[in-house]
């Protein structure tokens, strides 16, 4: 068999080891050849692509980043888009794709499959953690080392000038780093996009510190949160092209909205794309691994359409329909025990 594999969306640690992971057992134990596409879903549409084999792809485990390249094109935005890629695909005698992503590049890979019938295979990935039909997705353990760090060392300048720190993290629609970065790194407010906040509510837990002589406060806060309608103003991005907003920001407007309220002296810092970069935790390069083999096995079985997810700590196949059916967001129990060290 020839099998082609991308790499759409956001970069995250532990894209190389998956895409290892597809090469070495590909090769290995089944002979099929590993065609790799360039830059997403622009690979296939613009037949960029180049021959992926053990040698090239040796030594990259512990690399951040993807080989590849990744981009966030929708192969739907072109009318003709799913026409070219059978078409691409057919020129290189594929049998097969498996497109590594998120929430986007599966949603565009479910949608081939089902409506345009080609073979595709999907293996999830994003720092987010919000991929419906798996409990986990590799590059999130990364990003909570990353984000627990940074919120680690900015206690002790806090601390130090006696000021309350606003930690920006990613985010969109779900609060996953948020959640676990905060709660490891010990925040004294957590604020996650599945809860509108309330700004008021933010400042007087601030103030309970003060009062009891804790004058520095570490306030963690998701890229995709919102105030509570009428008690704060945000700003708006442009859209990409699957209709995301560009985010980024709120950390700032917290900033300003906080130290106006208070009158203690505030600061923030937005990690952003530090999260998405460097080299995977040991932790993400098993997981991508397994997640690899798992989908080089189920394109070797031609078991197109389906997913590996994680269940527990078992690598199962789902169908990718129903992996990007709904996002996986943070549910209410779980917040409530981060709650408990607020204020």
């Amino acid at each position: 068999m020839r099998i082609g594999v991308l790499t759409g969306g956001g970069d995250c640690p532990g894209l190389n080891a998956a895409i290892r992971a597809i090469v070495r057992k590909g090769i290995d134990r089944y002979g099929h050849a590993i065609v790799g596409f360039r830059d997403g879903w622009r690979g296939p549409l613009e037949n960029t692509h180049e021959e992926l084999t053990i040698e090239s792809t040796r030594g990259i485990l512990p690399r951040g980043g993807t080989i590849l390249g990744t981009s966030r094109t929708n192969p739907f935005k072109r009318d003709d888009g799913p026409a070219v890629i059978r078409e691409n695909l057919e020129s290189l005698h594929l049998d097969g794709l498996i497109a590594i992503g998120g929430e986007d590049t599966l949603g565009a890979a479910a949608k081939l499959h089902d409506d345009e019938g080609l073979p595709v295979i999907g293996v999830p990935k994003t720092i987010d953690n919000d991929l419906g039909a798996t409990d986990m997705t590799f590059g999130f353990d990364t990003a909570i080392h990353v984000a627990t760090e940074a919120i680690d060392r900015l206690h002790t300048t806090a601390e130090s000038h006696n000021r309350v720190m606003v930690v920006e993290v990613m985010g969109r629609h779900a609060g996953w780093i948020a959640l676990h970065s905060g709660l490891a790194g010990g925040a004294d407010v957590i604020l996650i996009p599945e809860r509108p906040f309330d700004i008021d509510e933010v400042c007087r837990l601030i103030r309970s510190r003060h009062s009891r002589g804790r004058y520095f406060s570490i306030v963690v806060v998701a890229e995709g949160c919102t105030p509570l309608e009428g008690t704060m103003e945000i700003m708006a991005g442009a859209e990409d092209e699957f209709g995301h907003v560009r985010l980024g920001g709120i950390g700032q407007r917290l900033e300003q909205e906080i130290e106006r309220r208070t009158g203690y002296e505030t600061r923030a810092t937005v990690l952003g794309h530090t999260q998405r970069g460097g080299s995977p935790t040991a932790f993400d390069r098993v997981l991508a691994s397994r997640l690899g083999i798992a989908a080089i096995d189920a394109a070797h079985n031609r078991s197109w359409g389906m997913m590996p997810a994680v269940h527990g700590t078992r690598i199962e196949l789902v169908r990718l329909r129903d992996a990007v059916a709904s996002l996986r967001t943070v549910p209410v129990e779980e917040y409530e025990v981060a709650e408990t060290f607020f204020g």
